[in-house]
């Protein structure tokens, strides 16, 4: 069964919330370590990827320079979703204010290790600015100001995310609309109304419905795919539904794959976007194990739904957790533990995703992307053989934006592959997700990251790139895939 949330679910606690403390948040236990040797194929990312899922974490920018945080946020996660960052407060302090630092610090950051980027969140009525809240604005003036705040911060990003949150916790638990400023001064209609604008500020990106205690068939849930069922009837862009999955231990929603899969009947994505499984503290040996089984089962549950794209957890260590600042007597909810020791949560999720089950050491170092300035694979392993489909999927002046699809060809796994290509008009790449580029002048060098380098026979892997071009924009001729 689901559990009662509070409103404030959906974030680490921000400095603004009263009551919060501003420094970081400890752990009410340290859970013992299941170390063992690091090994590129225990990065779960890369575990994910090789079932055609992402498997990320929520990070945040002011614990980037701490060393150990990094190092396991690089080596472990493909994906990552800003904690606060993106959050209207921290994007629109005032009014037409704009300010990006913290997103554009986390975008960056990513980019740099090859993860894509969940946007959290357009329009939630959480961490939201009193300028907003308290405006006293109309209907017609909310809803411009809305439009303009998802048209400058998704258009800011545009090209940059794979997915954003448009809406965050739009309903109450027994199915009704929740009375936000958003609710009961526009109406209903609000939310299409953000889908629209976030559709027109970012065409490529995916568009979610986000929100806590849906993960099981319930009236919350139900209200929620009605919903998704009128819009997908209307028209109204909406790509995806997130079920935030903040579960209490043992409590792992028996139909949560069922429910998975209905709102994937309805023809969008599903995604697990906020996972963390909190316990009563101190830890024990008994709590772990159900906790590792919890995060197992909910695990194979995406697997077993084809639509269901990847899992995030909400937060790297259970050192900065929001949960016992939130939930008196509660914590240890996440994967790795406040020295960052891998908890058996880890091999729990390991090995469903068909890992092993031994743990990284804390002190693993992530696996190093091949150098950009080395040389192609000049002999690829002998049976083993790629393709590669270059796709335009965005242009606007004087920049574009290309995906480009790896297959293995062969009859055996490939380790590693390497694209190139040669642009027909000296198109200059200006930002580049999973993979590790080298562009010479027209020419183009693309190799794979760390966790997508493994590819199953007839499976697949994608990498994409924003671009800038002038006087002509044609495709390449030839786009070639070495196997290794």
């Amino acid at each position: 069964m689901t559990h009662p949330m509070m409103d404030s679910t959906s974030r680490t606690p921000a400095k603004t919330l009263a009551g919060l403390a501003a420094t970081a948040l400890a752990a009410a236990a340290v859970v013992a370590a299941v170390t063992g040797p690091a090994s590129a194929a225990s990065g779960l990312g890369q575990l994910a990827a090789a079932q055609g899922r992402y498997f990320g974490t929520a990070l945040a920018n002011n614990h980037l320079g701490e060393s150990a945080y990094a190092t396991v946020a690089d080596r472990e996660f493909n994906s990552v979703t800003p904690e606060n960052e993106m959050k209207w407060d921290a994007t629109e302090p005032s009014r037409g204010s704009f300010t990006y630092t913290g997103g554009d610090a986390i975008v960056s950051h990513a980019q740099g290790h090859g993860q894509s980027v969940r946007g959290h969140t357009l329009v939630w009525h959480s961490q939201l600015p009193s300028w907003v809240s308290n405006g006293g604005f109309n209907a017609a003036t909310l809803t411009s100001v809305m439009q303009n705040h998802i048209s400058n911060v998704a258009g800011h990003y545009k090209g940059k995310l794979y997915a954003w949150d448009v809406v965050n916790e739009a309903f109450n638990d027994d199915g009704t609309r929740r009375q936000s400023v958003f609710q009961t001064t526009i109406g209903d209609s609000y939310i299409a109304t953000a889908f629209q604008a976030a559709r027109a500020a970012d065409p490529t990106a995916k568009l979610y419905y986000n929100d806590y205690n849906i993960e099981g068939i319930n009236s919350k849930s139900t209200a929620v795919y009605n919903m998704v069922k009128a819009f997908k009837q209307q028209g109204v862009p909406i790509d995806g539904v997130g079920l935030q999955t903040h579960l209490i231990l043992g409590q792992v929603p028996s139909d949560l794959q069922a429910n998975l899969q209905r709102f994937a009947d309805l023809g969008v994505d599903v995604a697990l976007t906020e996972v963390d499984v909190r316990m009563q503290t101190p830890a024990d040996s008994g709590k772990l194990a159900t906790q590792s089984a919890n995060y197992a089962a909910l695990t194979k549950a995406c697997l077993n739904v084809t639509r269901c794209v990847g899992i995030t957890v909400w937060g790297v260590t259970d050192k900065y957790s929001w949960v016992p600042d939130v939930f008196a007597g509660y914590g240890a909810p996440l994967l790795f533990d406040n020295s960052f020791n891998a908890k058996p949560a880890y091999t729990g999720v390991s090995g469903a995703l068909g890992g092993g089950t031994s743990s990284p050491s804390p002190s693993a170092s992530p696996t190093a992307s091949p150098s950009p300035s080395a040389s192609p694979t000049s002999s690829p392993n002998p049976g083993r053989s790629c393709s590669a489909t270059y796709q335009k999927v965005n242009e606007w002046n004087n920049g574009f934006q290309a995906e480009v699809t790896v297959t293995n060809t062969g009859s055996s796994s490939i380790g590693g592959w390497t694209v190139t290509w040669a642009f027909p008009n000296g198109q200059k790449i200006t930002q580049l997700w999973n993979g590790t580029l080298s562009q010479s002048g027209a020419n183009v060098t693309v190799r794979n990251v760390s966790y997508n380098g493994t590819v199953a026979p007839n499976g697949s892997t994608t990498f994409g790139f924003t671009a800038d071009w002038s006087g002509g924009n044609g495709t390449p001729s030839s786009v070639t895939c070495a196997a290794s």
